[in-house]
Order: structure tokens, then C-alpha cells, then sequence
């Protein structure tokens, strides 16, 4: 039999799953199935003989029942929820036959809304088991599950009882953002604004509904907060992607009314004012505020910007935020108790807070719309007095400096792009920013209180990057037209001693640290490229510059130069079929040429690499046989000798290098004298030919 066939049979390719042996085979469970390690992919591949299986009403049914019942508690923790996993990933797996019957099949849609039935709080996977379930199936089947819904009546208050599980949160997002066609989705929307979804998800901020329930403190607030929040942002998205929008969307219209943040507002400080209220209802007023860009990128360009915004704030927002600012301006003054932490830089005996660093946020926020009398109130109640000395106060806060940073910055930006409409907008806040607050004073001060400390060995202190900042947004605002007779008035204001120090300050201390914080952090005095090795004093100093020297010799081989050599250009690609064979024609133009030394290294290449033998018994390539690894490893490095010395030559010439002291070619036959010594340590960088 040819050798061919032999192999053939030996090694037969003709692999049959073992999920159609287990088919094949009378009474096999699903169990046993999912026990096999490629069910998953034989599943998503499209197996017919095992979706045929699946989709059989016993088997449809076990497998919502492992997502929705909790597993024995008996079992090992390790397994308990394997098959629960396995279950959920074959009916999401995106395969049409199964969607087409677990979403057509109401007795099993209604076994999978028996889940949201029980008691909370929910097992936290199967609560994401069972909506990664329905999510999907809101997605491929939005007709069937979306009118299964609506018929029943319970459906939001199920979900808004479970909704401390984060799974509950992703489920309404679902419903929101994943439902298509547009005038379908408008239903879905319609459905859930008069199923008052917002009302009663602002209801779950209110300060002592956590005392309801036991085990679950604050994750109803914060995961209602996070859920409002989400809403806006993905109902604002969905707003601009859309080219026409023949209605506005109904639960982002709630969101943004006046009553709707005058009660998120009223659960915030109704009763005891905890820190988790406070914050989390403050999340939901930014979120309102903040501009269609969110995070750190959006937010930076909106400094830059100065009054400029990507949209205008809804006067209603505004408005009912404005009576609540002394309830904000409270906070400040009496935050929710915290104890002392410990810190990098020591003890923090009253810190922060959450609360307090969220109200900076918000104040930064409403004076970035600059309206008049938002930013007249914060003016008449002191608040950048209050958030100054908190500046002061937390040098180590920088989330806090960013803040009140942003804060002196809007204030002055607006000065420099106030409409000449409203004058008395003009001067309003700046004014009491320099001589109620004494910007000016405050930043000569700590400035000099922190030279003494450093004066004396001590730390920098934290913020003084910040400090810096509002300093030349100071100065640069000086330098813009009207702000500048507004904010130099205010200058020559000042006392005479804080005029001169101030001066003194810009002209010299501010100049100096600009200039300081402009160095570049990497020096390029000494970089050079690749083609300026030739200016080298010593190509070979020592082993290091001869790695060196290698290196860059092999870089250089893949510059422009390389592909001008082999690769091809435009005209002889497209011009003649010939003209491909010229480019590697080239490559016969190479010269390896090896003058001085040739009968040493053909010596060399004898004495250490073996003809082949065409006599040798032939070997049969399937037999096992010991590895030598050490007989693997010398070939190696003497085939890598040859390649680094055929290198070295072509790159830098036969003479050049046997005329070096420093290296004296390859070594003779005798392996004597200094030659072969210095031939052992280049061959030592095989790494560089590998």
C-alpha cells in the first residue's frame, strides 16, 4: 500500500463530533450534553442535529428553569451555577431557531417572568442570567416579548422592586435603547412615561425609603440614580442620531420639567440629609447639566471654551434648582458626619466628603450657564467665599482644586465674553471674586506659605498645580478687551502693599514657574537617527556599541531604502506584467563579496556545517525519536555566526573591519591568538540575528 494511504489511515482527518455521537445514541439527556466542552460553539456553528434537540419543548424548558429556579445549595459552590451559565448562554446564542421559540412560546416566556414574582432581594447571577435573556429577546423578537409585556400590568413595579440588582438597571435600559423600528420604539417610550417609570424612579431618592428594606442600604438610591442618569444620556444620544424627530421623547421631556426636579430635589433634603441622597441626587441635577460630551475630555473642553456650550441648559432645570442653592450652601458649611481617615500624608481628621465635593461640582456646573440669577444668588450667598477656604483647607483634595478651579475660571471667562445686552452681568460675580474673596490675597499667600515650607525641607503642597492655574487665568484675563478695564479696575483697587506684591508675583515668581513647567521632560540633545552612525567617534568602544552598532544596522535595512529596493511602485505595477520580475532582479544585484579573509571563512563554513547525505537510510518522519536540544541549540548558534558575519561585512566592508584593531575577523583553523578571542564575544550577541 503507498506510504500515502497509510498515512491517510493512520491519521484520519474524518472527525465526527462527539455531540452527534451523543445524539445518535437513544434516551441522551440535556445534561449530558452540556456537559461536552464545545456544546457552546457546535451550538453558535450552527449544528442542526443539536438545535433540533434544543428547541424540543422539554429541553426549552429545562433551560429556563436553570436560569429562573436557584440551584440545590448542596452542591459545590464551584459547579452550583455551571449549568445555569451554560443554560443562559445557549439561549442567547443568537441562533434563530431558538429565538423562535423561546419568544413565540408563552409558557415559557411566562416561566421566565415568574422570576421577577419572588421576594427580593434576587440572586444577583441569575438576576443577570434572566436579563441578559429577555434583553436579547427584546432585541430579536421586539414584537412578541414587547406586546407580552404590556399585557402585564405589574411589569414596572416588579422590575423597580428588584431594582438594588444591577441586572434590573440593564433590563429598562434595554427596553429604552434596543427597540426598533423608531415608531415601535416611540410606543415602548409612551408606554413607559405613562407607566410613570421617572416619577417613580425619583420617588426611590428619597432619604429614608433604603430604611425599608433591610440588607440593602442605599443600592436602591444609587442604582435609581445611575438608572435616571443613563436614561437622559441615552435618550439626549438617540435625540441627535436621529435625523428626523417627529415627537420629543416623553421620558427625557419628564426628566427635564420643572416638577420632576423640584421633587428630586424635595426626596434630597426631606428628613435626614445622608451623604448617599445627596450624592446621588446630585448625579442625576449633572446630568441635566452637563454638556453632550461627558467625562474628563468634554469637561476640559468646556473650560477651554469659557462661556461657550454645546447646548443650552433647560431654563427649567434652573429654575427649579435655584431656591434649593442655600440647602446646597448648608452642605458646605455642615456636611454629613464622617470619621477620620488615614491618609498618604497623615491623619485627615474631618474629611471632605462625598457630599461636599459633589456640591463643588454642581456649583462649577450652574455657573457654566451663566445664568444671571443662578449666578446672582451664588454671589449673594458666598459660595466661592465657602469653596476658597475649602481650597485652602484640603490642599491634597486635586478632585476639589479642579472644581473651584473651574468655578474662578467661569467667572472671569464670562467677564471677557459677557453679552454687552446685559451689563450688569457683566461685573456682578467678578467683583466680590477679588474683594469679598480676596482671590488676589489668598493666592500671594499660600504661594509664599509654601515657599517657607519648601525653604525649610518640606513637601510641596498639592495645590499648587491648581494655584498656578487660576494665577494665569488671572493674568490672561487682563489681557482681553473688556475684561481687562473690569479686572484691572479691581486690581488698582487693592491695597498698595498687595498691588506691588502682585506685581512683583506676575512679573517674576509666575514668569519663572511657567517657564519651569514649559521645560521639556525629555532632553533630544542626544538622539540621533540611524543614518548618523557614520559620526560615531569609536564604532567598536566596547561590546554595548557593537550591539548598538548591529541593531541600527538592521534597522536601517527596513527604511525607505528597502522598499525602494524590493518593493514595487505604482507605474511598473500597473504599466507591464514584466515589470514585476525586475524589482526581485534585483536582489541577484547584491554584492556579498568577501576579499580578505575568504579562504578563512570557507575554512570556517567547512569545518562547521555538514554536507547532507543522500545516502543516509531514508528516516520515516512519524516516528517518535529522543530530541537532542543541545545539539539543536550549537547549530543554532553557529548558523547564527555565519548570518551575523555575512551581516557585518556587507554593512561595513571587508577592509574596514579586518583593518580594526579592536575585532579582528573571523578565527583560523587554529582557534589561536587574539583573533579568536574577540571573534568569542561578538558571536555572544546571537539574540540580535535571531
Amino acid at each position: 500500500m503507498p506510504t500515502a494511504a497509510i498515512m491517510f489511515w493512520k491519521f484520519d482527518l474524518n472527525n465526527t463530533s462527539h455531540i452527534d455521537q451523543l445524539l445518535d445514541r437513544e434516551g441522551v439527556t440535556l445534561r449530558e450534553l452540556m456537559e461536552e466542552e464545545d456544546v457552546l460553539q457546535e451550538c453558535k456553528a450552527q449544528n442542526r442535529k443539536l438545535l433540533l434537540f434544543l428547541s424540543k419543548d422539554h429541553c426549552m424548558l429545562e433551560l429556563v428553569t436553570l436560569i429562573t429556579e436557584e440551584p440545590p445549595s448542596d452542591l459545590e459552590e464551584k459547579t452550583r451555577f455551571k449549568f445555569p451559565n451554560i443554560a443562559c448562554e445557549l439561549l442567547t446564542s443568537d441562533v434563530a431557531l431558538i429565538n423562535d421559540k423561546l419568544g413565540g412560546d408563552e409558557s415559557l416566556l411566562e416561566k421566565l417572568y415568574h422570576f421577577l414574582e419572588q421576594e427580593p432581594p434576587l440572586n444577583p447571577l441569575l438576576a443577570s442570567f434572566f436579563s441578559k435573556t429577555i434583553g436579547n429577546l427584546i432585541a430579536r423578537k421586539t414584537d412578541q416579548v414587547i406586546s407580552f409585556l404590556r399585557k402585564k400590568h405589574n411589569f414596572i413595579s416588579l422590575v423597580l422592586n428588584h431594582i438594588d440588582a444591577s441586572a434590573m438597571m440593564d433590563l429598562l435600559l434595554r427596553l429604552i435603547s434596543c427597540v426598533e423600528p423608531a415608531p415601535l420604539r416611540m410606543e415602548v417610550l409612551n408606554w413607559l412615561n405613562e407607566e410613570r417609570l421617572i416619577q417613580r424612579l425619583t420617588e426611590l431618592m428619597h432619604t429614608g425609603r433604603d430604611e425599608e428594606v433591610q440588607n440593602i442600604p442605599h443600592s436602591r438610591q444609587s442604582n435609581a440614580s445611575q438608572t435616571l442618569c443613563d436614561i437622559i444620556r441615552l435618550s439626549r444620544d438617540q435625540a441627535n442620531q436621529l435625523s428626523e424627530v417627529t415627537e420629543p421623547d416623553p421620558l427625557l421631556a419628564v426628566l427635564e420639567s420643572q416638577e420632576n426636579v423640584a421633587e428630586l430635589l424635595k426626596n434630597m433634603f426631606e428628613g435626614e440629609r445622608t451623604e448617599a441622597s445627596v450624592v446621588n441626587g446630585t448625579e442625576v441635577l449633572l446630568t441635566l447639566l452637563e454638556s453632550r460630551r461627558s467625562g474628563l475630555e468634554g469637561l476640559m473642553d468646556l473650560y477651554s471654551q469659557g462661556c461657550e456650550r454645546s447646548y443650552t441648559v433647560n431654563s427649567s432645570i434652573l429654575r427649579a434648582i435655584e431656591p434649593h442653592l442655600k440647602d446646597f450652601q448648608q452642605l458646605l458649611l455642615n456636611p454629613p458626619m464622617r470619621s477620620a481617615i488615614l491618609t498618604t500624608v497623615g491623619v485627615l481628621e474631618q474629611p471632605l466628603g462625598s457630599a461636599r465635593l459633589h456640591v463643588a461640582r454642581l456649583v462649577a456646573s450652574l455657573l457654566q450657564t451663566y445664568d444671571l440669577s443662578i449666578c446672582q444668588e451664588i454671589c449673594r450667598l458666598n459660595t466661592m467665599d465657602l469653596l476658597l477656604d475649602l481650597f485652602f483647607k484640603y490642599t491634597w483634595n486635586n478632585f476639589l482644586h479642579l472644581q473651584v478651579e473651574l468655578c474662578v475660571a467661569s467667572i472671569l471667562n464670562h467677564s471677557a465674553h459677557a453679552d454687552l445686552q446685559n451689563p450688569g452681568l457683566q461685573n456682578h460675580e467678578e467683583r466680590p471674586l477679588f474683594q469679598h474673596c480676596r482671590l488676589v490675597q489668598r493666592i500671594l499667600d499660600a504661594w509664599e506659605e509654601n515657599d517657607k515650607i519648601q525653604a525649610e525641607g518640606g513637601r510641596r503642597r498639592g495645590n499648587m498645580g491648581h494655584l498656578t492655574r487660576i494665577a494665569n487665568t488671572v493674568v490672561q484675563n487682563l489681557e482681553k478687551g473688556l475684561a481687562h478695564s473690569q479686572i484691572n479696575d479691581l486690581i488698582k483697587e487693592l491695597p498698595e502693599d498687595c498691588r506691588g506684591r502682585w506685581e512683583s508675583f506676575v512679573g517674576d515668581t509666575l514668569r519663572e514657574t511657567n517657564r519651569r513647567n514649559t521645560v521639556d521632560l525629555v532632553s533630544t540633545h542626544n538622539l540621533h537617527s540611524s543614518s548618523e552612525d557614520d559620526d560615531m567617534e569609536s564604532p567598536f568602544p566596547n561590546d554595548l556599541s557593537i550591539q548598538q552598532a548591529f541593531s541600527d544596522y538592521q534597522i536601517q535595512q527596513m527604511t525607505a531604502n528597502f522598499v525602494d529596493q524590493f518593493g514595487f511602485n505604482d507605474e511598473e505595477f500597473s504599466e507591464h506584467d514584466e515589470n514585476i520580475n525586475a524589482a526581485f532582479d534585483r536582489i541577484a544585484e547584491i554584492n556579498f563579496n568577501i576579499d580578505a579573509n575568504s579562504a578563512a571563512f570557507e575554512a570556517c563554513c567547512k569545518e562547521r556545517i555538514q554536507q547532507f547525505d543522500d545516502c543516509e537510510e531514508e528516516e520515516d518522519i512519524w516516528d517518535e525519536k529522543e530530541i537532542n536540544y543541545a545539539t539543536q541549540i550549537k547549530s543554532r548558534s553557529r548558523y547564527s555566526t555565519w548570518m551575523i558575519y555575512s551581516s557585518w561585512t556587507a554593512s561595513f566592508g571587508e577592509t574596514e573591519v579586518s583593518s580594526s584593531s579592536s575585532w579582528g575577523g573571523p578565527p583560523q583553523q587554529g582557534g589561536e591568538g587574539p583573533q579568536d578571542t574577540s571573534w568569542t564575544s561578538f558571536t555572544e550577541f546571537q539574540p540580535f540575528s535571531r
